[in-house]
């Protein structure tokens, strides 16, 4: 005889329905969102996982501009400033705007625009310098003493004390000039914007993926690490 046909096989779990079109209403409720938690990242900086939550300082502005536009970049950042104005004033909400909140924002245009990770790399630790000059600037304004030159004197007399006590066995004697730490210092600046730019990279790159709104490819030596 021949075999009857089996009954289909029912599936345990239906597929799942398509995602909803983004609308306005979300669009403010993610805006909300990522500016809350910026200015939740910003509060628990001051706690010892500062050092871990600064490398987080311009993602949710950033995921703003990558998950909808521009102007919604914008918006999560002059919400963030004025939950922060509210939370901790308007000084501690300045120094978050500048350079974190403006950084997460221009890396992220230059991301939309599929630009390479050394234009946006270079770019972005020139603003993250312009930043800490910006927060010592204001510093000084506040504390009404000129933060630059106190620093560069105590700087050049450590730095002429551990020069004497090295090199004169040695019978040699040398000065260090205020200019000379000067420029190491703004030499420092410099690199340190660049890392703290560069490891921002990376971990956006991770962020962004598991958002589905992926950076532009990194160069080669980058991927490695990334993998």
């Amino acid at each position: 005889m021949p075999a009857s046909p089996q009954p289909p096989v029912q599936q345990d779990f239906p597929p799942l329905p398509p995602p909803p079109p983004r609308s306005p209403a979300l669009r403010v409720v993610e805006t909300a969102f990522l500016a809350s938690t910026a200015a939740l990242i910003w509060i628990l900086s001051y706690t010892p996982l500062a050092p871990f939550m600064r490398l987080f300082f311009p993602i949710p502005v950033a995921l703003a501009v990558m998950r909808w536009d521009p102007r919604t970049g914008a918006m999560a950042l002059a919400v963030s400033a004025l939950l922060l104005t509210v939370l901790m004033g308007p000084t501690r909400s300045i120094l978050y705007v500048i350079p974190y909140g403006l950084l997460g924002y221009w890396c992220a245009r230059l991301w939309r625009r599929r630009l390479s990770w050394y234009v946006s790399v270079a770019s972005g630790a020139a603003l993250s310098a312009f930043g800490l000059v910006f927060q010592l600037l204001l510093s000084s304004l506040l504390v009404g003493e000129n933060l630059w030159t106190y620093v560069t004197i105590q700087l050049t007399g450590l730095t002429n004390w551990l020069l004497d006590v090295s090199l004169a066995r040695l019978g040699v004697y040398w000065v260090a000039e205020p200019w000379m730490v000067q420029v190491v210092v703004a030499g420092f600046i410099a690199f340190n914007s660049l890392v703290y730019v560069f490891t921002v990279h990376l971990v956006a790159a991770l962020v962004m993926e598991h958002f589905r709104c992926p950076l532009p490819p990194p160069p080669k030596w980058v991927q490695f690490l990334l993998d």
